[in-house]
C-alpha cells in the first residue's frame, strides 16, 4: 500500500511539476474561494459535512503549490496556515451577515489571504538565508494571519458560550498550535525541537489560563476575542524574539505596550 502510494506521489509530481509555480499558486488560491463560495450556501448544521472537505482538499491544493522539497514535519507545518485559514474563515462566516454585501468582500479578503499564507509556505519551504528580507518578510506576513485566525477562532470559542473549562481547554489548544508553527519558522528544521515544543506548550498553558480567567468577565464576544489575540500576539512575539536572540528593549516596549492598551480596552469594555 505505501509503495502504491509513493509512485502515485511521484508521477503526480512528475505531471504537476511542468506547471508554473507561480500558476500553480494561483490556481489553488481560485479553487480554495470556489470551494468556500459554494459553502456558504449552506446553513451551519451542515458544516459537519464541508469541514472535513474543505480541510482535505486546502491539504490538496497546498500540496499542488509546493510539491517539491516537502520533508518530515514540512508535511504538518507548510500545510498548517493554509488549511487553518481556510477552516476558520469558513466557520467565521456564520457569524456575519449572509448576503452578497457581505459575501464579496469577505470572499476578496480570503483570496488575498491564502495567497499570502501559501506564498509564505512556499518560501519557507525553499528555504532562503534568514538574513534575507524575503525571509523577514514571510515570517512577519505569516504572524500577522497568525492574529488574523487567532481572533477568528476566538470570535466563534465564545460566540458558543460554552463553559469556562471548554473555553480554556480550546483556546490553550489553539494558542498552543498557533505558537508551535510560529517558532518553527523561526530555523525552519526538519523536526521539532525541543525547545520549540517547550515554549509552545508555555504559550497554550498561558492562553489556558488567561481564557478560564476572563470567562467570567461581563465582555462581548469581540473584545473576548481580542484580549486572547493581544495576549497571543505580545507573549509569542516576545518568546520568538527571545529564541532568534533579537528581544531588545524596543522589542519588549512594543510587544508589552500593545497588551497594555488592550488591557485597557478590554477593563473599560466591562458591564456588570
Amino acid at each position: 500500500m505505501k509503495s502504491f502510494f509513493t509512485r502515485l506521489n511521484k508521477d503526480f509530481q512528475k505531471r504537476a511539476i511542468k506547471i508554473d509555480k507561480r500558476v500553480r499558486l494561483v490556481v489553488s488560491v481560485l479553487l480554495s474561494g470556489i470551494l468556500l463560495l459554494f459553502s456558504t450556501f449552506f446553513y451551519f448544521d451542515q458544516a459537519l459535512i464541508f469541514i472535513p472537505l474543505i480541510i482535505v482538499l486546502t491539504y490538496f491544493f497546498t500540496y499542488f503549490s509546493l510539491l517539491e522539497g516537502i520533508e518530515k514535519v514540512s508535511w504538518y507545518q507548510l500545510f498548517f496556515m493554509p488549511v487553518l485559514v481556510a477552516f476558520s474563515f469558513y466557520l467565521f462566516y456564520f457569524l456575519i451577515p449572509s448576503r452578497w454585501l457581505t459575501r464579496i468582500p469577505f470572499m476578496i479578503f480570503f483570496e488575498i489571504s491564502m495567497y499570502a499564507v501559501l506564498l509564505c509556505s512556499n518560501i519557507f519551504n525553499v528555504g532562503v538565508e534568514k538574513s534575507l528580507g524575503l525571509y523577514r518578510a514571510a515570517f512577519s506576513i505569516n504572524f500577522l494571519y497568525q492574529a488574523v485566525v487567532s481572533f477568528l477562532l476566538f470570535n466563534l470559542l465564545f460566540a458558543l458560550k460554552t463553559n469556562f473549562l471548554v473555553n480554556g481547554l480550546v483556546a490553550g489548544v489553539i494558542g498552543f498550535t498557533l505558537s508551535l508553527n510560529l517558532f518553527w519558522t523561526i530555523r525552519l528544521k526538519r523536526y521539532i525541537e525541543s525547545e520549540t515544543l517547550k515554549y509552545s506548550l508555555f504559550v497554550g498553558m498561558a492562553i489556558f489560563q488567561l481564557s478560564v480567567l476572563i470567562s467570567f468577565l461581563p465582555l462581548s464576544t469581540a473584545v473576548y476575542a481580542l484580549f486572547l489575540t493581544s495576549s497571543y500576539y505580545s507573549l509569542a512575539g516576545l518568546i520568538y524574539n527571545y529564541i532568534d536572540e533579537r528581544l531588545f528593549k524596543e522589542t519588549i516596549r512594543e510587544f508589552v505596550g500593545v497588551f497594555i492598551i488592550i488591557l485597557i480596552i478590554t477593563f473599560l469594555s466591562l458591564s456588570w
